[in-house]
């Protein structure tokens, strides 16, 4: 019979466990990691959550993650003012950084329209997004275009279905990222949507 965990050991195993993609094994082990290291690392990661909790909001514009009421890309005068990227997470919002290819801003969505899981519209920040797209076009300068980088699944695909027919009125191009094969990928192990998907968006050469 195996000893019983002492209350507080017990009670980070479940913690971490509770966090997407970390399953009870892998709890055990950032949990006898902690007790293992050195005394600063684990009050540096104590301090680290503590922080986020306290100090992380979302952007009252975009909705991004945010230490203050307007994120840094909302604050840059230098951005594209007129192109919005609309995405699901933030971490969509990162990944797009990294390439340093859009200059635009931003939507944060929060999630995809999944009647399964009950997530309609009134769910999801679609209706703030809307808002900023009304706004501009009333203003005069309607946003110039709305690239809608929800992602390659059913929900990502249902998602950007319903605010292209809701914002095709008031931007100048509601447009969709390309989806397709993988750099490096080979067409023999590509599913048949993903080839489907790289057919349809050739281009000349």
């Amino acid at each position: 019979m195996p000893a019983p965990l002492i209350e507080p050991v017990a009670r980070l195993i479940e913690s971490f466990a509770r966090l997407p993609g970390i399953g009870p094994k892998t709890a055990q082990r950032l949990t006898y990691h902690l007790l293992r290291a050195p005394d600063g690392e684990a009050r540096t990661l104590a301090a680290a959550l503590v922080a986020v909790r306290d100090q992380v909001v979302f952007c009252e514009r975009c909705y991004n993650i945010s230490d203050a009421p307007l994120c840094p890309i909302c604050r840059d005068p230098n951005r594209d003012q007129l192109r919005i990227c609309v995405v699901e997470e933030p971490l969509d919002v990162l990944a797009l950084e990294r390439t340093g290819e859009f200059k635009g801003l931003y939507h944060v969505l929060h999630g995809a329209i999944s009647p399964i899981d009950g997530v309609g519209p009134d769910r999801l920040k679609i209706r703030e997004l809307l808002g900023r797209a009304d706004e501009a076009s009333r203003s005069g300068s309607p946003f110039d275009e709305v690239i809608l980088a929800t992602n390659p699944t059913l929900e990502g695909e249902a998602t950007a279905m319903y605010l292209a027919e809701r914002l095709e009125a008031v931007v100048g191009i509601v447009s969709r990222i390309a989806r397709g094969l993988p750099v490096g990928g080979d067409l023999e192990y590509a599913d048949e949507v993903t080839l489907i998907r790289a057919l349809q968006g050739r281009r000349a050469v």
